[in-house]
């Protein structure tokens, strides 16, 4: 008698759920960051003040190795994520050196992610602070707060990495993760 093999007799290959790896971005001089890379979370804030006797481009330089960076300690990156500013200030007293900065920030970071080939997605303000706080105006001392009652271990000043890890937040709940 000969032994009959049916489909189920055969163990199926185990498939593990695909990893995507986003980094998310609060732009600025003071630009936090967070990194998930296959479920593990890096984040935190990189100073990228020129000083004193640098050249006019070296804030851009120090942004493009960040990223390189990031891009490296990914393995292989999806996707950037970056809370995308519409107004710098208040509207009786624009920021008009933040927004040229912001704006410097985004131009190399859209040329950088083209580049690359990472899929680059603008996030709005409100939409990201509701996400993380249930409060689209939210200030930064909610968004430090919400930060560390989630366990992140952010300090008083640390606002960029609680945007960033509200992005992050928002950005893996839009890949489905």
């Amino acid at each position: 008698m000969t032994d009959l093999v049916t489909e189920f007799d055969t163990p199926s290959p185990v498939v593990a759920e695909p990893t995507v790896n986003v980094l998310a971005l609060d732009l600025g001089t003071h630009c936090g960051f967070a990194l998930s890379r296959g479920g593990v979370l890096t984040y935190g804030t990189k100073n990228l003040s020129a000083r004193k006797g640098d050249g006019a481009g070296q804030r851009w330089l120090k942004f493009r190795a960040m990223l390189a960076n990031h891009y490296n300690a990914a393995g292989e990156l999806h996707a950037v994520y970056y809370e995308d500013v519409k107004a710098h200030g208040p509207k009786d007293k624009p920021n008009t050196i933040a927004a040229h900065v912001y704006g410097g920030f985004v131009a190399h970071l859209e040329a950088w992610c083209d580049v690359q080939r990472v899929r680059l997605v603008p996030l709005g303000v409100g939409q990201v602070k509701k996400s993380w706080t249930g409060n689209g105006a939210a200030k930064k001392d909610l968004m430090i707060a919400e930060a560390r009652r989630r366990g992140f271990k952010v300090a008083a000043e640390e606002d960029d990495t609680a945007d960033a890890l509200a992005i992050l937040h928002l950005a893996l709940a839009m890949e489905g993760r």
